[in-house]
């Protein structure tokens, strides 16, 4: 593209997009505008509680009783994993302490060979 087509295209690009937000400013200052949106938010707030209502007269769950079956399914999963985490650190625990018992045997092993070595070392009876 020219120079002259680049710039004339940002030109038109930038009145574009100053005209929509002149446009939407003055839609929202018009005091009908703003008064039929807010008519669709409360309508739109109203038909969310009667289907709400409806649910629970179905005993049907909502949205929002799922959103927060979720949320408490989530808590539970985490308390979950902490649970696993700890057993398996008490899992790790468990088996370093019965290894200590191969410790022990072995502790045993070398003192009994240290008093092997003194008794060679030991000056021999004279007799």
């Amino acid at each position: 593209m020219s120079e002259d087509s680049k710039g004339l295209r940002e030109r038109v690009t930038r009145q574009g997009e100053e005209a929509i937000g002149k446009l939407a400013q003055e839609l929202l200052e018009n005091p009908i505008v703003t008064g039929a949106l807010s008519a669709a938010f409360e309508t739109r707030e109203r038909a969310v509680r009667a289907q709400e209502v409806a649910m629970g007269a179905l005993n049907l769950p909502s949205a929002s009783d799922l959103e927060r079956l979720t949320r408490r399914l989530r808590g539970v999963s985490q308390r979950l994993e902490g649970i696993e985490d700890a057993m398996d650190r008490l899992e790790e625990r468990i088996e370093r302490l019965g290894s200590s018992s191969a410790v022990e045997a072995r502790l045993a092993a070398i003192d009994e060979r240290l008093g092997a070595i003194s008794a060679a070392l030991a000056p021999a009876p004279e007799g």
